[in-house]
């Protein structure tokens, strides 16, 4: 296929696809999908082989959200019936993420619900990762706070934070049909903020929220344009008791048409497979390894993931290999400029001249990629009390109508272990 050829000569260019050409991938037939996924594969190996790197979600504090984002089951007026609690303290947050590290994990991200953090907060989390530094050397660690201020990116890289996450989520034309507490202008600031603070940036996308293709294609060009070291990639989790409920509109070959156009358009980043997968995906996550290059490793902020052990298992399976703590991620020339201090190669878009920046997204399960933020909430008891926390009337997130086309409820699971509750994490 010619479109395939020319998209495959561009990725090993960095060269940037034209916006007809990101639509048309998106286009191809199911009987396309094999050439599809194989085109994006050449491209994804010549940047980063066979290597898989895992990464580890640690959720700081959860739910008690004032933001209104649509997909979150974090957000305000959602009845989910998802964990809540407030700050984890610094010794039990580096006790959670031993157990991703322990798992292979390479990052450990650091989320927390909210719509951005106090000073107080920076202070909160500036002791947390240190700690998880301190007791577990070589680690990356990215933090996840939502909306930052004056000075606060600064004062986490003094911590030892290595990267920061905030997801676009989609396209800025459609942005206030999802959120209207904040702007997608205010996204943009954040991730702008932790690059010219030295952090890596690290921002991505949701899809499965009812955008059309030329949302898809609008928001990735805007993250190329931002130009992140790493793009999570979030399917969403229709969580009962959200305004998203019944968008049950993604298929597995979708799925992984979304992960090609992304890799055709940042060749050169980590794309990283996050929240949703085992629900959209499903038995096709082991080819989608040709397209991503990073994963969550077992569950996410507010839903279950699958088994650590399978994750491992799939990897070997597949033919790829998890990434050793001694290996650089990022190809030479991204590493090298990260290690100026801008956090970014300035290269996902060098190739045609376009340069830029990047975050993560909000804090529910959707979003393993990264939360809204910390804690904008008053402190309401202890994490080790947590699992007392949980609405008793919500609903289950599994109760969703299995009559809307397409719905899977069956694959969606609160999570109830691991941070927060007094159970054995999933890694």
């Amino acid at each position: 296929m010619d479109l395939l050829n020319t998209l495959v000569d561009k990725g090993l260019r960095r060269e940037l696809p034209t916006r007809e050409e990101a639509l048309a991938v998106l286009a191809t037939s199911d009987d396309e999908l094999l050439d599809v996924v194989a085109a994006a594969g050449r491209v994804r190996r010549h940047w980063f082989g066979r290597r898989v790197k895992l990464n580890y979600l640690v959720n700081l504090k959860s739910g008690l959200c004032p933001e209104d984002c649509s997909y979150c089951s974090q957000r305000l007026g959602s009845t989910a019936g998802i964990l809540k609690y407030t700050w984890l303290k610094p010794d039990e947050a580096s006790q959670a993420a031993a157990a991703g590290i322990a798992g292979g994990a390479k990052r450990v991200c650091l989320v927390a619900s909210g719509r951005g953090p106090t000073d107080r907060d920076v202070d909160r989390v500036s002791k947390t990762i240190e700690a998880i530094k301190e007791d577990n050397e070589g680690v990356e660690v990215c933090a996840c706070l939502g909306l930052l201020s004056d000075g606060q990116a600064e004062r986490l890289r003094a911590a030892g934070a290595d990267a920061y996450n905030h997801n676009l989520n989609t396209s800025e034309s459609t942005y206030g049909e999802i959120t209207t507490t904040h702007t997608y202008a205010d996204r943009v600031d954040t991730v702008r903020r932790a690059h010219e603070a030295g952090l890596s940036a690290c921002s991505g996308l949701i899809a499965g929220m009812g955008e059309s293709d030329e949302d898809l294609v609008d928001v990735v060009f805007s993250l190329r344009e931002l130009d992140p070291d790493s793009v999570p990639v979030n399917f969403l989790i229709p969580f009962e008791g959200t305004p998203l409920a019944k968008e049950w509109n993604l298929t597995p070959q979708r799925a992984l048409r979304i992960l090609a156009m992304v890799r055709f358009v940042c060749p050169d980043v980590e794309v990283r497979l996050a929240g949703g997968r085992e629900v959209h995906l499903r038995t096709l996550q082991p080819l989608a390894l040709h397209l991503a290059n990073s994963i969550f490793l077992g569950d996410y902020l507010t839903s279950e993931g699958q088994a650590g052990k399978a994750d491992l298992e799939m990897i070997a399976d597949a033919g790829f290999e998890v990434e050793g703590a001694g290996t650089t991620t990022l190809p030479e020339h991204r590493a090298d400029a990260a290690a100026g201090g801008c956090g970014t190669g300035g290269g996902c878009g060098s190739g045609s001249g376009s340069g830029g920046v990047c975050g993560t997204s909000e804090g529910d399960g959707n979003a393993a990629a990264g939360a809204a933020a910390a804690g904008t909430a008053g402190e309401a008891g202890t994490a080790g009390a947590a699992g007392a926390a949980v609405d008793a009337g919500a609903a289950d997130a599994g109760a969703v109508d299995a009559s809307v086309p397409g719905a899977r409820p069956d694959l969606v699971a609160v999570r109830r272990r691991g941070a927060g509750t007094d159970l054995a994490p999933n890694a």
